[in-house]
């Protein structure tokens, strides 16, 4: 509904009324028709709309002259403008009244008008430019889809030590490249000055959304400092005294992503108020402007999408790991970045804490980390300190109980884009490990990072089960490989899952064909094998070691129950998973006090998660899994190389032991992938409605 006004129109003497463009104006004709008249004729000067509501006309008269209404109640006749008036009161309206059967008026009413323009633009038609709604109502909802509009908002994840605060309440250096980053919005007033004197614009949003996103406005004489109108602790900023048309251009950013408690939807108004001449009379607002943003979501991306850097630990005690992910590096076209930790952590850090995601407007696509610290010290993060230029960082706080916690941004997985029942996910769904029912000591992810995903709203996330390992993340069981099938009719990608049953078969197959004696870990050293708790058993040991079963057979359900889930959310078949041999053994929980133990063994694998794999387009960097040499090959690296070398990936088994069963953990835990970008704009899809 358009903002409306009510002029009573008088025979007595011309009315006058301002009229802003995109406001009507309704017309009480009755209150000064004459006695006995029946029926008016209105007319307006070129630039003025008369729109005549809910009647016919009373007499068909030729086409030049004008046409008789029935003065009637109720009758709507609304008055509208389309453009600035070059001076107060140079358009009017004309009112006549008329006897029954009389062709001459009995009398007149004048109204005169002063339009006005006072409009509040973005970039509603995510074009990347600033436009003029055709529909001034649009600009008031954010709507999704590809025929959807509503501007776009990116939240600033510039590092904390980038860009220059001058006076932390009101103004604030921007680098040219942050510049690019912001939304603009622009102003446009227009009209007499001698009228506009009499009101005074006032820029607002509500209290609430004011602690979301910030406004500036660039200051005189300055390219890079902005003042700040509104923003945290800042809802209203009033404009100084209007003389003349006003045109100002404004750059918005937003200061947090959606989450439970944001919709990620930020309103932004400018009010056109007069102020009465008595001070005992309060000001009248006249006109108000509303535009509508939306927070760009967070976006993660896929292993299946091409990498772009490489972020390593290098720290010696992983040379081996990091001499061979800079060598994949270079056969994939991406860049490698140096991440230096101190010797305790060993960059554990890298995958288990932080996420590599993007963010997104017409205007700008932003990549930035996501980081769920462990660490108590926020300012003692490294990676923020590491990051190349253009590259975000943002904290997503979380509670973390433990080391073996799942409430970290670690246990989070993304798959590829996904067609499921006719439903289309085109930024894939995020998957996520939890425990699946209450139990005394059952772990989770964090609610705070939960709802935080959730809130997103454009990867619909899934819940796998994933309490039953050690460290509790989803990508010790699974993990996706892109594939160049789609234009034969097949998804674009594997899903490559543990099979402890895919082992013992592999296994089996060896024995009898005389290899039994054969034993994993023969090229490790007696210590390493000593301080992992491992022993070199040979094929017909492990065979034979009915404990050893029994726990695979544990693990092998708890895989089956996620393998189900994913193949009805991801709308997948079996043709779309490989099975990769795979074994585990149950342990009890690492690194915790005694007093923190549980009484249930966790899954760890038996030997280096073939799962935890580097996916370089088609080069895959997969744990050496130091399986039994038969006729001097690995078997296990034969059975992987089997699986993968024929869908076009080239495998390379990365040797270092030390990186897999220690306190280091898994070797991808001290490398962190930065990826393309999806060329599916978020704002385009259709999500899920809101529980």
């Amino acid at each position: 509904m358009s903002f409306q006004s009510l002029v009573h129109l008088s025979l007595d003497s011309p009315v006058h009324a301002l009229c802003v463009l995109g406001m009507e104006i309704c017309l009480d004709l009755n209150g000064c028709a004459p006695e006995k008249c029946k029926s008016f004729t209105v007319s307006g000067s070129p630039g003025v709309l008369v729109d005549i509501l809910r009647t016919v006309p009373a007499v068909s008269r030729e086409e030049a002259a004008p046409t008789r209404w029935p003065l009637q109640h109720p009758i709507d006749v609304l008055v509208k403008m389309t453009s600035p008036s070059s001076a107060i009161d140079s358009d009017k309206v004309l009112v006549s009244y008329y006897l029954p059967d009389e062709d001459v008026p009995v009398a007149t009413a004048v109204l005169y008008l002063t339009g006005v323009m006072v409009s509040l633009d973005v970039d509603i038609y995510r074009s990347g430019q600033v436009e003029m709604a055709s529909d001034k109502q649009a600009k008031k909802k954010w709507v999704w889809g590809p025929s959807g509009w509503g501007a776009i908002l990116l939240v600033n994840c510039s590092p904390a030590d980038k860009g220059q605060i001058v006076d932390k309440k009101t103004t604030k250096v921007f680098f040219p490249e942050e510049i690019k980053s912001l939304s603009q919005m622009t102003l446009n007033v227009q009209g007499p000055g001698n009228t506009l004197k009499k009101y005074r614009l006032v820029l607002h949003t509500s209290k609430e959304e004011a602690e979301k996103a910030r406004v500036y406005r660039p200051q005189r004489n300055s390219s890079s400092t902005f003042e700040m109108l509104l923003g945290p602790g800042r809802h209203a900023y009033t404009f100084a005294p209007l003389e003349d048309p006003l045109k100002e251009t404004f750059y918005v950013e937003a200061v947090e992503f959606p989450s439970a408690d944001f919709s990620g939807l930020i309103s932004y108004s400018v009010s056109l108020v007069e102020e009465s001449q008595d001070p005992s009379i309060p000001e009248t607002l006249v006109y108000k402007d509303t535009v509508v943003f939306r927070v760009a979501p967070c976006i993660f991306t896929p292993s299946t999408q091409m990498p772009l850097e490489v972020y390593l630990c290098r720290e010696l005690q992983v040379q081996g790991f990091v001499n061979t992910i800079m060598e994949l590096s270079e056969k994939s076209n991406s860049q490698v970045a140096s991440v230096y930790e101190d010797p305790n952590r060993l960059g554990r850090w890298l995958q288990d804490e932080m996420a590599f995601c993007y963010t997104q407007a017409p205007h700008k696509t932003l990549s930035l980390v996501l980081d769920t610290p462990r660490v108590l010290m926020l300012d003692d993060i490294p990676m923020k300190y590491s990051l190349s230029p253009g590259v975000g960082y943002m904290i997503q706080g979380t509670k973390d109980h433990r080391v073996a916690s799942m409430d970290s941004i670690g246990n989070l997985m993304v798959s590829p884009p996904v067609q499921v029942e006719g439903k289309e996910y085109p930024l894939g769904r995020i998957l996520i490990g939890s425990c699946f029912y209450p139990s005394k000591e059952g772990r989770d992810m964090g609610k705070a990072l939960r709802d935080f995903l959730y809130a997103q709203r454009v990867q619909a996330p899934v819940e796998l089960f994933s309490d039953w390992l050690m460290v509790g993340h989803v990508d010790e069981f699974m993990c996706f490989v892109p594939t160049q099938d789609k234009s034969q009719g097949g998804k674009g990608f594997r899903l490559l899952l543990a099979s402890p049953s895919s082992c013992y078969r592999l296994f089996e197959e060896k024995q009898k064909e005389g290899y039994g004696d054969m034993t994993l870990f023969e090229e490790v050293q007696e210590d390493q094998l000593l301080s992992t708790g491992r022993e070199a058993n040979s094929i017909s040991q492990l065979l034979a070691d009915e404990n050893m079963r029994k726990q695979n057979n544990y693990v092998e359900k708890c895989i089956n129950l996620n393998r189900a889930i994913l193949k009805k959310e991801l709308g997948l078949v079996e043709r779309d998973i490989i099975d990769l041999p795979q074994l585990f053994c149950l342990e009890q929980l690492t690194n915790v006090p005694s007093n923190e133990q549980m009484a249930k063994l966790l899954a760890r694998p038996y030997f280096p998660n073939l799962l935890q794999m580097i996916v370089m387009d088609k080069h895959l960097g997969i744990p050496k899994p130091f399986g039994p040499q038969v006729k001097g090959t690995c078997c296990l690296e034969e059975k992987i190389c089997q699986l993968l070398e024929p869908l076009g990936f080239q495998c390379t088994f990365i040797e270092d032991f030390d990186c897999y069963l220690t306190e280091i953990g898994d070797f991808c835990a001290c490398a962190n992938v930065r990826r393309v970008p999806f060329a599916f704009k978020w704002w385009r899809m259709v999500p899920e409605p809101q529980a």
